[in-house]
């Protein structure tokens, strides 16, 4: 295990009625005018708005709205709320929904107290010093940036979608957590959701880091429970024991908790950021293409990792004479449990063409530092062409 630093501040309350303590926190870490920052009207129909605002009312603590956050939120928004705190004199970010609202919220937080264009923060040419404080009430088991470090967003000028330094200044001071507003949605977000915090925990799980057992653990233990609980979730949306299983993985996913001390991934988040980016899909629907192709091309890096995963995640039998079957079955069964679930498996499911590929990979020259990327291996344009081809098989 490498040596590390692991500082994770967030409050969480948990549990049916956690969210009429949203007003109290909100007081208790510093803030007296909050902008809210939600989506559509899902928030609304599931009741999180009317209670979350009740008791912003009761604490006496007055708010700004904005609304209309999409799935791979964009910068115009941003701006907006950026905008919309400097005239209004907000002190504090208050996110209702799942990773697009928390992560909006996250960027006008620090965008805010910043000079010049929040993006300059994302593009490398300046540092994220300082951020307004931020909260989230959840009601989508997915992403984990109610916990995390970090933040996502699509520059809309140029169509690129990239992630934010990590800091742990943009961590939420508070997060609510009620499973119960999970319950009303869709099949695809839930099955999408589940697929993300998955990929979350495999970014970690496979690494070139020795003696990491404790964490090769844990991360077990959360894969198999979300492989328990989401065909529970859908088959019964009203379940609350999945569901709060799924609320709690997804931020034990992303808090960073079963990452410590050991190297870590991340290639097939970058290389899906590109796919949504590009053809507007869901992230999780992304990864579920992403993933099991990436797995594929990487395996014989280190078989015996990938072996260990099909036995102790998906029960497959060892092949001890051949760890490479065991490891090829265990690939296998996750783009089923994948499918079972309702996601795509192929390029041209989530609206990609094979056609396009020269193009994502010149558009991710454009990032800085954009090749090599991935930890447990470097992955170049040859190495992600061929992945992309893989997911169109």
């Amino acid at each position: 295990m490498n040596a590390f630093n692991f500082y994770s501040p967030t409050f969480f309350a948990f549990g049916e009625g956690a969210e009429h303590q949203t007003g109290q926190l909100v007081r208790q870490f510093g803030g007296s005018r909050v902008l809210l920052v939600y989506g559509g009207g899902s928030a609304k129909r599931n009741g999180a708005y009317d209670a979350v605002t009740d008791s912003l009312r009761e604490a006496g603590i007055p708010w700004e709205e904005l609304n209309g956050v999409r799935p791979n939120p964009r910068s115009g928004l941003v701006y907006e709320g950026i905008d919309l705190c400097r005239r209004a004199g907000t002190d504090f970010l208050l996110a209702i929904g799942g990773g697009s609202a928390i992560d909006t919220a996250k960027a006008i937080a620090f965008g805010t107290p910043y000079g010049g264009d929040f993006w300059d923060i994302f593009a490398g040419k300046a540092k994220l010093e300082k951020c307004m404080p931020v909260g989230a009430v959840l009601t989508i088991a997915a992403a984990g940036s109610e916990g995390s470090n970090s933040c996502v967003i699509t520059q809309e000028d140029g169509n690129m979608k990239w992630g934010s330094p990590k800091s742990d200044l943009i961590r939420p001071r508070f997060a609510v957590l009620n499973p119960r507003y999970t319950c009303s949605l869709p099949p695809f977000q839930t099955a999408c959701g589940a697929a993300d915090m998955m990929s979350h925990i495999m970014e970690r799980y496979f690494t070139n880091t020795p003696d990491v057992g404790l964490t090769d653990r844990l991360c077990e233990a959360l894969l198999k429970t979300v492989i328990d609980a989401a065909p529970r979730a859908l088959a019964n949306p009203d379940d609350i024991s999945a569901r709060s299983d799924l609320m709690w993985v997804s931020t034990l996913a992303h808090n960073n908790s079963v990452g410590v001390g050991r190297e870590q991934d991340w290639a097939s988040h970058q290389m899906e950021h590109e796919l949504s980016a590009l053809y507007d899909c869901a992230h999780g629907a992304g990864l579920a293409v992403v993933t099991p192709a990436w797995m594929e091309y990487v395996m014989n890096h280190d078989v015996a990792r990938f072996a260990r995963f099909a036995a102790n995640v998906f029960g497959v039998e060892p092949d001890y004479a051949a760890p490479e079957r065991t490891a090829k079955e265990g690939i296998r069964r996750l783009r089923v449990f994948y499918r079972e679930l309702g996601l795509p498996a192929t390029l041209e499911e989530v609206g990609g063409r094979v056609e396009d590929i020269p193009a994502i990979i010149e558009r991710r020259k454009q990032k800085p530092n954009g090749f090599p990327f991935g930890g447990f291996v470097k992955i170049n344009p040859d190495d992600m062409a061929a992945i992309y081809r893989l997911c169109a098989k």
